[in-house]
């Protein structure tokens, strides 16, 4: 059974720096798989802002994080992590990792935000508890 098990967030002041983890469970250790980073505000609706495809370590970054925020893959560990730095007051929201079941559309060794259908949509995946991140000015 898959599982994805989030941990870090938290409260930090505006310029500060948080990490957050997402420890897969149920996966074959070596698998190539997908993984975004979403995150959501109440009224909202979850906006994916990073994603990786572990087979080739490419990453895609939304405009908004993008030159701030790294996402990573520990195969060892099967942990992916979010590492945020100048975290400014807009990134206040609730964080989840999550991916698509079944697997996912990679293109050119990347799994995109966007496309022709639009932004980056897990109608069907697995999805991490949720963690909140908290930036204050």
């Amino acid at each position: 059974q898959v599982q994805l098990v989030q941990s870090g967030g938290g409260s930090v002041e505006a310029g500060g720096s948080l990490r957050l983890s997402c420890q897969v469970y149920g996966f074959n250790p070596g698998l190539r798989h997908c993984m975004g980073w979403f995150r959501q505000v109440p009224g909202k609706e979850r906006e994916g802002i990073a994603t990786i495809f572990t087979g080739s370590e490419n990453t895609d970054y939304a405009d908004s994080v993008k030159g701030r925020f790294t996402m990573s893959y520990d195969h060892i560990k099967m942990t992916h992590y979010l590492q945020m730095d100048s975290l400014k007051v807009d990134d206040t929201a609730m964080y989840y990792c999550g991916t698509q079941r079944g697997g996912c559309s990679v293109k050119d060794g990347t799994w995109p935000l966007s496309g022709p259908a639009g932004p980056l949509r897990i109608i069907n995946g697995y999805w991490g508890q949720g963690t909140q991140v908290t930036v204050s000015s």
